[in-house]
This record gives structure tokens, C-alpha cells and sequence, in this order.
């Protein structure tokens, strides 16, 4: 019904929310940042000047319990704020992965979980967990992305606008993508790294002028967080020079040292080899991820909710103390000229050289020394990535090694505990660590002396973070953006691929095996080959719950309260074909085999609905329609092309609207055709009972009230439930014209239709409901989600081999 210049209007709106959803997700990620620094620096410098005091008076008790002071106020803080809003925990990736996928997880998009989820990190990384903040600021935009277009909240119930755009879960989902797009662009500076992991991360429907709006979003977001960086920490307003979150800095070979490549075409070798390594690493990673976060499911969750605070802050206290102890003991003194003076030093950016030179902690070591071990632990997780991109010969294989041993523990117990928290740095930084090892080693060992060590570095954390996370295009974008050196892009996607490949023979990616934990029906780009072997017949839901175009309001209130389907198919029964439908027609009967499981199954159907009408009020009391409803009826002899010209929709006939399948019926009642003409959502059907539209038997159905669209989608996104409507002014005997509000045209297949295609069609388009029709057009079953899972294909699968 849009006009052209409505068209243009509506498309103009979206371009300026894709904008204001970037600039607010950049404004997000510039809060969490300052308010991580403030409190990261607050703490290291308290606790830096008592350890150093205390080193010399033999007080290090005290400073440990200073700095458990700090972490564990911030966890406990950040645990808090999860027990407000549970969804708000972890990462938040999973969930976002989710709903682009199609499946509406509750409250992942509401106003409150992006609230406590960008407090909540901002506690997590300043109280010193194994946790980044770049996976929760992709969910903070995507909640922006949702939530913004809206203009309404629960949460501000008392402010709402009149905003007529947009009050459809297609559009929303196209924010959202574009929300979590600038969430990448935000933590990373990599916005076409964005727009690819939007894209590559399930997005259900995917087209041209989307993936503009998008990377437009993700530049919104970069460029908004780069201009109040480098005002803030540089005083230089407009400069550009911070474009995220997290920057690898420059990787560059010292003028000094001729023999030094970024990476030569042997080094390829090596960085397979990293690649299959990474792989085994993030599988072993992801496996032990995994019992931990079953054994939560089984004896943490169930318990009282302080139970899962005391977890977060039992996990602070063994982090807190580790780092502590293996600073203090496990650290080596090392000469600071080594770090100053070396060969490959490549800090050739003077606000990248002094973060990296200031970094460097002199714990329990003497003058002109410095603690390796302290000089990654005690420092911004940031600054610690940089030490190892970019500080040649700082650290001794030992301490690498422990290094990474005991972030690779910890950050593996540490994801899945009740506080916001992400997994990129942690990878990222026990990957560098990984990979500065596999250097010092070859240039020790083996004597090659052109390998630089930023690279090694590099490639040992795209190698885990590949073999953590298991994503590869948009990943290699991002690493390739992070560190503005297109000539990694090689290494890297070869690295990712040999890293993805590794580890998916072993077990999925980490937000793959947390979406599973949940039972979500997350569907992948493709099935397998195999499953060409099924039809749709073999798949879909035979046990329809049907209602007719013209239907009693005691009939629809029964349905809609003994059922949970989001959408049922209109239908007339097709009393012509009855009788070459019991003689066994098979291209008319083509449904009797789908139909007899259910014979049990909708008589059961029926006496539940009988039950629940027992509350419902009696056919006494008026209908709150009689009064707008004329009491003449239309002349039986009126042309009947003229009513549909007249009214616009086609006259279904009025076919026993009371009736349901019930015990009574006979098998030719049973089994009647039953000829397809739409689809209506229940959240159609529950604001049509509770605007009152309907009609008396005595009465035309062209006198029953019409609502318009924006009526319709007035309670977007929240429609109210069945059981809270109050229906004490309807009459049950009363009838609702649902043809003028379903979908005449949806999406079906035939029963015959291969699987692969069924999925594509369902996957593409973004559907929730696919009816299948044959070929006389009579509905013998519908596909949902649930039908296209591939634990649900291989069950019928195996049916089918056993069938044969």
C-alpha cells in the first residue's frame, strides 16, 4: 500500500537510524572504555606503589590483599548486575548469533540488558578476570540496533513516541545486524570486519541494500569512538588516531637490522603448522569449556542465585592470587635494554612506543631489571597484546610458556560464569603467547635469525582464535584491519583455515557449543548431501491446528489457549473431493498417510479445549460488536462479482465456523480435505479478540469492523497473551472474519520437495512457518524451525533407512 514518495520517506528514515544506531553504539563502546581505564589505572597504581614499598619492608600480604580488595569488589559488582538481568552474562555472541538467526531468545534486545551488560564488563576487566570487552560490546549494539527504531522500552514504559516505522521483526532483525555490525567496528576498528561478521554469523536474511546500510552503521560506530578517543586521551580533536577498542599498532622491521622480513614465503610452513596446533589447542579449549559449563547447568544454576555470585568470586580470588604468586615467584629479571635497544623493536608510532615502554613493571626485581611475568599480568590486557607484538627478546620461553598455561586454565573456567564477559583478548592473548614461544624457539634452536617475532606473535593468536571461535572471513578482516598491514592477509587466512579445519574435526566453535547447550533451533547455511534422501512429507508436522476463515470466538479462544503455534492455516474443507477421497484417488488422497497419526492426537486436542472453555464466560452476554453492526443482510441474488470488487477480498464460504475436529467426527470427517487459503500469526488473532472484531450469525461478514495496519501493529513488539485478555464481553457464539488479516500468499512446497531445497527456501527468506500443499492445493502438514534442525534430520533420516 506504500506510495512512492512513502517508499522513499520510509527508505530515508532507515538510512538516519543505521546512522543514530552507529554513533550510539560508538558512544557505548566510549563509555565502557574511559570507565575500564579509570578504574584499571586507579587500581594498578594504588597497588604498584604498596608493592613496591613492600617490597623493601617485607609487607607483600598487604598488597595482596589491596589488590583482592579491588578485584573482588568489581566482580562482585558485575555479578550483581547479571543477577538483575541473567541474559546480560557471558559474551553475549551466542544469543545475538540466535536472534540473527531467526530465533527470539527473551530479553537479549531489552533496554536493561544492554545497561547491565556495559556496566557489567566495564567491573569484569577492571577487576581483573580473563575477560575481554569486545564480545559484549557487539551485543550492546545489537540491543542499540533493536531498541533504538523503536522508540519505546519496558523499561520506560512512561516514554513513547508515535513512531510508525518499522513494527515488523524483518525490520528489526535488519537493525540488529547492523547493530552488531558496529558492536565489531566499535572493539575492533575493523567496520567492513563488521559487516562481515553480521553477515557470516547467521544473519537469516541477507540482501544488497542491507549490506550498504550496514557497513554505513559500522562506519558510523568506528568513526564516532575514533573522534572521542582521541580528543579524550589526546587532547587532539578530529586526529583519528585511536579507530577502536583494541589496536594492534603498527608491525614494522627496524631500518637497523637488513636481515628482518615480516614473513617470507618459508615461514608459510611454520604458520600451517601454528594453524594445526591452534586447532587442537582451541578444541581442547572448547572441550573442557564445555564439561565446565554442563557441570554449571547441573549444580550451579539450580541453586540459589548467590550461589553463582560466590562462584564469580571464588574464580577473582584464584585469579587475583595467581597472578600475585606467579609474578612474585615465576618471573625472571631481565636486563632493561633488551626492550629498549633490540633489533626488531618496531614502535615506530611515539604514542604506541610509550604505552608499550611505560607498560614495563620492575616487580621484585633489582635496578636496571624488570619482571617479565608482572610486565604481562600486571598491566591492561591491551598493553600486554602489545609487549608481545611488539617487545623483541622481553620474555624467556619459561615464563612464556607459564604465561599461557595458566591464562589458556583460567580464561577456560572463566568463560561461562555469571559475569558479562568476552573471549576474543583472552585468545588473543594466550595465541601471541603461543606464538612469541614457537619464535624464541626457532631463532634459538634452529638459527633463523630473519623470523620477526611481532608476526610469529600475530599468527599464534589467529591460530587459536580461529581454533577458539572457528570464524574465518570475517575474522581475517578484522586481524587484517587491527593491524592496517595488508600483506598479512595471506598468513592469516591460511592460518584460520588449517585452524577452523583442525578443530572442526574434533568438536564445533565455542558459540556453537554454548547455542546447543541452551536447545536453540539454530539453522546452518546448508544441510548435508546426505539429507537429500527426505522430502518434505518425511519431515513436516502432520497434527495441523487449523482454524476457518469465517470462526466462532469459542473456537478461537479454545485453540489459542490449548496451543503454543505462533501461526495456523486457513482453510475450508473440500466436501466435492470426499468421495474420490475414500475410494482411494492417490493424487487427491495424497495426505491419508500424514493424517491417521493424528487421529488420537486431535481428539485428545479436543477434550482439552472443552475443559478450558469451562472458565469461559456464557453465550448470555452481550457482544461488545452489536453495536456497530447494521442488522440488514445483502441480497442473496447480489452479483456476486460485484461483492468482491466491492469488499476486496475474496467471500470464502461460511462452513460450520463452530465446528473442531472432535471424538464424534467420523473417519470421513476425520480425514477430510481441507483446502489451504493462507496463514494468520497468533498475535493477529489475539488483537482481533481483543479489539472486539467480529460479527452475529445473522448479520454479513462485510459489517464486521476493519482495522488497519498500524491498528494492527500497534502492540509491536509485545502483543498481549490470551490469558491476560479480558473476554467477559464477547459472546462465544459470535464470529471473526479472518480472511481480510492472514497472509493470502505465503511461502509453501509440495510434499515432494527434496530437503536441500526446503531449507534453502526456509533459511533465505527468513521464515518461521512453511505449509506444505499438494497438488490440488489442500494443506497436509506445515514446516517449522523445529522440522529443519539436524538433530531432528538425522532422527528422520534414520527412520528412513530403517523404513527401507
Amino acid at each position: 500500500s506504500l506510495s512512492k514518495q512513502k517508499a522513499q520517506r520510509y527508505e530515508a528514515v532507515k538510512w538516519v537510524l543505521v546512522f543514530a544506531i552507529g554513533v550510539c553504539t560508538g558512544l557505548v563502546g566510549l563509555f565502557v572504555d574511559f570507565f575500564v581505564r579509570l578504574f584499571t589505572q586507579l587500581k594498578f597504581q594504588v597497588v604498584q606503589s604498596s608493592v613496591e614499598e613492600c617490597t623493601e619492608k617485607g609487607c607483600l600480604a598487604l598488597s595482596l590483599l589491596e589488590l583482592l580488595g579491588f578485584n573482588l569488589t568489581f566482580v562482585f559488582l558485575a555479578s550483581l548486575l547479571v543477577l538483575i538481568q541473567p541474559v546480560a552474562a557471558g559474551s553475549g555472541i551466542p544469543e545475538i548469533k540466535c536472534y540473527l538467526n531467526g530465533v527470539k531468545v527473551p530479553g537479549v534486545v531489552r533496554l536493561r540488558t544492554v545497561v547491565c551488560k556495559a556496566t557489567g564488563v566495564l567491573f569484569s576487566v577492571a577487576g581483573g578476570l580473563f575477560v575481554g570487552k569486545e564480545g559484549p560490546m557487539i551485543h550492546s549494539g545489537a540491543v542499540v540496533g533493536a531498541g533504538l527504531p523503536q522508540f519505546q522500552s519496558i523499561s520506560l514504559r512512561k516514554i513513547q513516541f508515535n513512531f510508525p516505522y518499522f513494527r515488523s521483526d524483518r525490520d528489526k532483525r535488519d537493525f540488529v545486524s547492523a547493530g552488531a555490525a558496529a558492536g565489531v567496528a566499535a572493539a575492533f576498528g575493523a567496520p567492513i570486519g563488521g559487516t562481515l561478521f553480521s553477515l557470516e554469523e547467521g544473519s537469516s536474511f541477507w540482501n544488497q541494500g542491507l549490506t550498504w546500510k550496514v557497513l554505513f552503521c559500522s562506519m558510523a560506530a568506528t568513526f564516532t569512538l575514533n573522534f572521542f578517543r582521541s580528543g579524550i586521551q589526546f587532547g587532539s580533536w578530529g586526529s583519528f588516531q585511536l579507530p577502536g577498542l583494541l589496536n594492534f599498532g603498527e608491525f614494522k622491521c627496524s631500518e637497523s637490522d637488513k636481515k628482518c622480513h615480516l614473513w617470507t614465503a618459508v615461514d608459510l610452513g611454520f604458520f600451517i603448522l601454528m594453524g594445526i596446533v591452534g586447532g587442537l589447542l582451541g578444541a581442547t579449549f572448547n572441550c573442557l569449556n564445555k564439561r565446565l559449563a554442563k557441570y554449571r547447568m547441573r549444580n550451579v544454576h539450580p541453586k540459589p542465585k548467590l550461589v553463582r555470585v560466590l562462584e564469580s568470586l571464588l574464580v577473582s580470588l584464584t585469579t587475583t592470587v595467581t597472578v600475585f604468586v606467579a609474578s612474585m615467584v615465576l618471573g625472571e629479571c631481565r636486563q632493561m635494554s633488551s626492550s629498549r635497544h633490540s633489533g626488531n623493536d618496531t614502535l615506530s608510532l611515539q604514542d604506541i612506543s610509550e604505552d608499550v615502554n611505560s607498560s614495563i613493571k620492575t616487580f621484585f626485581c633489582p635496578n636496571e631489571t624488570y619482571n617479565d611475568m608482572a610486565t604481562l599480568f600486571f598491566n591492561p590486557q591491551e598493553s600486554a597484546i602489545l609487549q608481545l607484538f611488539h617487545q623483541d627478546g622481553t620474555f624467556s620461553p619459561v615464563t612464556l610458556s607459564l604465561f599461557f598455561l595458566l591464562y589458556f586454565l583460567l580464561s577456560c573456567w572463566t568463560y561461562g560464569i555469571s559475569v558479562p564477559s568476552g573471549l576474543f583478548v583472552p585468545s588473543l592473548l594466550c595465541g601471541a603467547a603461543f606464538g612469541r614461544l614457537v619464535a624464541n624457539l626457532l631463532k634459538s634452536y634452529i638459527g633463523l635469525d630473519h623470523i620477526y617475532s611481532g608476526t610469529f606473535a600475530l599468527i599464534g593468536a589467529a591460530a587459536f582464535l580461529g581454533g577458539v571461535v572457528r570464524m574465518t572471513i570475517s575474522l581475517t578482516v578484522i586481524l587484517i584491519e587491527s593491524t592496517n598491514e595488508i600483506t598479512y592477509g595471506l598468513p592469516i587466512m591460511i592460518t584460520l583455515m588449517v585452524a577452523k579445519w583442525t578443530g572442526d574435526f574434533f568438536n564445533k566453535g565455542i558459540y556453537d557449543i554454548h547455542v546447543n547447550l541452551r536447545g536453540v533451533p539454530l539453522l546452518e547455511w546448508e544441510t548435508e548431501v546426505e539429507m537429500d534422501k527426505l522430502r518434505a512429507s518425511d519431515i513436516m508436522e502432520p497434527n495441523l491446528t487449523y482454524v476457518y476463515p469465517h470462526t466462532r470466538i469459542q473456537s478461537l479462544v479454545s485453540i489459542l489457549r490449548t496451543t503454543v503455534h505462533h501461526a495456523f492455516p486457513v482453510v475450508t474443507e473440500n466436501r466435492g473431493n470426499e468421495r474420490e477421497f475414500m475410494k482411494g484417488n492417490q493424487l487427491i488422497s495424497n495426505n491419508i498417510k500424514f493424517k491417521k497419526s493424528s487421529i488420537l492426537t486431535r481428539a485428545g486436542e479436543q477434550r482439552k479445549r472443552s475443559q478450558s472453555m469451562k472458565s469461559y464466560p456464557s453465550s448470555e452476554l452481550r457482544n461488545m460488536c452489536d453495536e456497530h453492526i447494521a442488522t440488514e443482510e445483502p441480497p442473496e441474488k447480489e452479483d456476486l462479482l460485484q461483492q468482491m470488487l466491492e469488499r476486496r477480498y475474496t467471500p470464502y464460504p461460511n462452513l460450520y465456523p463452530d465446528q473442531s475436529p472432535s471424538e464424534e467426527w467420523t473417519m470421513e470427517e476425520r480425514f477430510r480435505p481441507l483446502t489451504f487459503h493462507g496463514l494468520i500469526l497468533r498475535s493477529q488473532l489475539v488483537t482481533l479478540l481483543d479489539r472486539g472484531v467480529c460479527y452475529s450469525e445473522s448479520q454479513s461478514s462485510a459489517s464486521q469492523p476493519r482495522l488497519s495496519h498500524a491498528e494492527m501493529s500497534e502492540d509491536y513488539p509485545r502483543y498481549p497473551d490470551i490469558h491476560d485478555l479480558d473476554l467477559t464481553l464477547l459472546n462465544p457464539r459470535m464470529i471473526v472474519d479472518v480472511t481480510p488479516y492472514m497472509n493470502p500468499s505465503p511461502f509453501t512446497v509440495s510434499p515432494n520437495t527434496h530437503v536441500s531445497q526446503v531449507f534453502n527456501l526456509f533459511r533465505t527468506m527468513g521464515l518461521r512457518h512453511l505449509p506444505v500443499v499438494n497438488a490440488v492445493g489442500e494443506v497436509v502438514g506445515i514446516i517449522t524451525r523445529h522440522n529443519l534442525t539436524h538433530e531432528f534430520l538425522q532422527a528422520r533420516l534414520r527412520q528412513h533407512y530403517q523404513t527401507i
